[in-house]
C-alpha cells in the first residue's frame, strides 16, 4: 500500500547561502514603492539634527521609511510598528532587519519630523507632478472636523471665564476700597463698576499695601491674605485661560488648549453633542492630496485665504483654478479671489436653491426684484419704486467691512399682497451689498459654464471621497497627538501614506491593464491568423 508524500519540513534547517528578503516580495508590492520615494527626498535637514559621537543610532532613512509605510497599512501606533518589524516581511526588507523599539520610532516621528513634515510632503507631491498625476493647476477644496484626542468632557468656554473674571473684579475692587479707606463694610451695597484689572496691577497693589507702614486691623490683614491666597491665583488662572482660547475661538479643550469644541456630524452618542476638534482643510487632484491646512476656526468660510496663502507659500506658484463649495462662499472670499486673478468655481449660499422654479417665480425675493442701475432703484411686485434711503458699513467682526445701502418703498399702507410681500411694521425695506450682488454673479456664470458644470459634478468625487476613504476605510476618525505642531504632523504622514497608497493603486492596475492587454492582442492575433488559414484553405479547394 502506497504511502502518502511530504515535503521535507525541518524549522531547524540551515540555508548554505543566506536569502535575500526581497526574493520574497512581488515587484509591485507597495513597500517597494515607498522605499524608492524615500529614498528620493532629501533628508539633510533631519540629519543635522543629530549629534555627534555616542552609540550608533538607527539611520533616519529607514525609520522615516517604516513610519510612512506603517501609516499607508492604517498602523498609527509606534507599538505596532515595533512588532511589525518583527513579524512582517515587508517591515523587516525596509529596516534592514534592524529592530528599532517604539521609543526610539516615537522619539523620531515626534521631534525629527514635526518640523520637516511640510517640506517632505511637499517634495511627495512634487514627485507626483514629475510622474504626471498631478498638475497642481486645480484645487478642488473642503475641509472636515477630525476628533481630537483630548478628554471630550473637560472644556473651557470663553463666555463663562468672562462672567467669572467679572464677578471677581467685583471682589477685588470691593476689598481694595475697604483697604485702602481702612473701612470694612459688611454689605457691597452701591459698589462702585470696577476698572478692567489685571493680575500685574494686583500684585503690585498688595505689595504697595503690605509695604504701608500704616497699622493694619485683622479684618484688614485677613482681607489681603484673600486677596493674595484666593483672588490672585484664581485671576491669573482666568488670564491663562483667555490666552490660551484666543481672540476668535470661543472654546477649548483643558488636556489639549488648542483643541476647540465643534458640532460635528458623527458623534459617539449619535446626537450631536460637541467634541474638541480640528477643522482640516485639503485640495486634491485626481483623488491625490496636494495641500492640506489645520484650523481652530470651526467655519470653513474664516479659513479660506489664510489657506490658498499656505498654498502659494509651499509651491511658490498659485493654482490657476479654485473649486469649493457654499461654505467658501463669502464677500471677502470673493474679493481676494478676483485680486489675486485666480479663475473660480466657489458656490454661494442659496446658489443650488437659485434652480428650483418655486424661487424662480417667487416675485417678493429681492434676487428677483427689478433694478434699474441709472436711477438707483427697484421695482416691488406692485411695481411701486424703491428708492435709496440711506448706506452704512458693516464689519463682520474680524475686521473685513461691508457697506450695506438701503431702499424703501414710498406706501405701502394701502398695498394688496403686502401679507406676502413682507411682516413688518410701515414700507417695506431692504438692504443690499452692491459689491456682493456683482461677486454672486460672477460666481453663478462661473459655475454654469461648460466648465463649471464639469467641475461640479467632479468636486462631489474629489476631496469629499477622499475624507471617506480615510474616514471610514482607513479608520482615522480621531487623533492620537496633541497641539497643532501634532496634529500637522499626524495628518501630514497620512496624506503622505494615503498619496503612496494610491499610486500604487494606480501601478497595479496600469500592470493588470498591460496583462490583459497582451491577451487581448494574443487572442486577436490567434483569431486573425485562424481566419486566414481558413480563408487559404477555402482558395485551396
Amino acid at each position: 500500500m502506497k504511502k502518502p508524500n511530504f515535503k521535507e519540513y525541518n524549522q531547524g534547517q540551515v540555508s548554505m547561502f543566506p536569502e535575500r528578503l526581497d526574493s520574497y516580495i512581488p515587484e509591485n508590492s507597495p513597500v517597494r514603492l515607498v522605499s524608492s520615494i524615500v529614498d528620493q527626498l532629501e533628508i539633510s535637514e533631519i540629519m543635522t539634527g543629530y549629534k555627534a559621537g555616542g552609540c550608533k543610532g538607527y539611520h533616519p532613512r529607514m525609520l522615516l521609511k517604516v513610519v510612512v509605510y506603517s501609516y499607508l497599512n492604517n498602523d498609527f501606533s509606534c507599538r505596532k510598528m515595533e512588532k511589525a518589524l518583527r513579524e512582517n516581511i515587508n517591515y523587516m526588507w525596509l529596516s534592514g532587519k534592524q529592530f528599532p523599539k517604539h521609543s526610539c520610532i516615537n522619539d523620531f516621528r515626534s521631534k525629527r519630523l514635526k518640523t520637516q513634515i511640510n517640506r517632505l510632503f511637499t517634495d511627495v507631491v512634487l514627485i507626483l507632478v514629475e510622474m504626471g498625476y498631478v498638475s497642481l493647476e486645480v484645487q478642488y477644496i473642503d475641509g472636515t472636523k477630525i476628533e481630537s484626542s483630548s478628554n471630550r468632557y473637560r472644556f473651557v468656554w470663553r463666555k463663562s471665564i468672562e462672567r467669572y473674571k467679572a464677578n471677581l473684579q467685583k471682589k477685588i475692587d470691593s476689598i481694595l476700597s475697604q483697604v485702602e479707606e481702612g473701612i470694612i463694610l459688611d454689605n457691597t451695597e452701591d459698589v462702585p463698576e470696577p476698572e478692567p484689572i489685571n493680575s500685574h496691577v494686583l500684585q503690585e497693589k498688595i505689595k504697595q499695601l503690605n509695604q504701608n507702614n500704616k497699622e493694619k486691623t485683622k479684618q484688614e490683614l485677613s482681607l489681603l491674605k484673600e486677596l493674595t491666597k484666593k483672588h490672585l491665583p484664581k485671576l491669573e488662572e482666568y488670564e491663562e485661560k483667555l490666552s490660551d482660547i484666543g481672540q476668535h475661538r470661543n472654546s477649548m479643550s483643558k488636556t489639549d488648549k488648542d483643541a476647540t469644541f465643534m458640532r460635528m456630524k458623527e458623534d459617539h452618542m449619535k446626537n450631536g453633542q460637541l467634541k474638541p476638534a480640528y477643522n482640516v482643510q485639503i485640495s486634491t487632484e485626481n483623488q491625490f492630496i496636494t495641500h492640506f491646512g489645520i484650523y481652530q476656526n470651526a467655519t470653513d468660510t474664516r479659513t479660506f485665504i489664510d489657506y490658498l496663502n499656505k498654498f502659494r507659500a509651499r509651491y511658490a506658484k498659485q493654482s490657476a483654478e479654485v473649486v469649493a463649495d457654499a461654505g467658501y462662499g463669502s464677500e471677502e472670499n470673493y474679493q481676494y479671489l478676483e485680486e489675486e486673478n485666480i479663475e473660480h468655481y466657489v458656490k454661494f449660499n442659496y446658489f443650488h436653491m437659485e434652480q428650483k422654479k418655486a424661487f424662480k417665480l417667487d416675485p417678493y425675493r429681492v434676487e428677483n426684484m427689478h433694478y434699474n442701475k441709472v436711477d438707483d432703484y427697484f421695482v416691488c411686485p406692485m411695481g411701486q419704486h424703491m428708492n435709496f434711503v440711506s448706506e452704512y458699513e458693516k464689519s463682520n467682526g474680524f475686521g473685513y467691512i461691508s457697506t450695506i445701502r438701503k431702499y424703501r418703498a414710498k406706501n405701502c399702507k394701502n398695498c394688496q399682497i403686502r401679507g406676502r410681500c413682507f411682516k413688518g411694521k410701515g414700507n417695506r425695506t431692504i438692504e443690499i451689498n452692491n459689491r456682493l450682488r456683482t461677486y454672486k454673479q460672477k460666481a453663478r456664470e462661473n459655475l454654469m459654464s461648460d466648465k463649471g458644470l464639469k467641475h461640479r459634478s467632479n468636486r462631489p468625487i474629489e476631496p469629499e471621497a477622499v475624507f471617506g476613504q480615510i474616514k471610514y476605510n482607513k479608520g482615522f476618525n480621531r487623533f492620537t497627538m496633541k497641539g497643532l505642531d501634532g496634529i500637522n504632523l499626524e495628518f501630514g504622514l497620512l496624506a503622505i501614506g494615503f498619496n503612496l497608497a494610491k499610486i500604487a493603486r494606480k501601478m497595479r492596475r496600469s500592470c493588470k491593464s498591460q496583462f490583459f492587454n497582451r491577451i487581448e492582442a494574443f487572442f486577436r492575433a490567434f483569431i486573425s491568423k485562424i481566419t486566414h488559414d481558413k480563408f487559404e484553405l477555402e482558395i485551396i479547394n
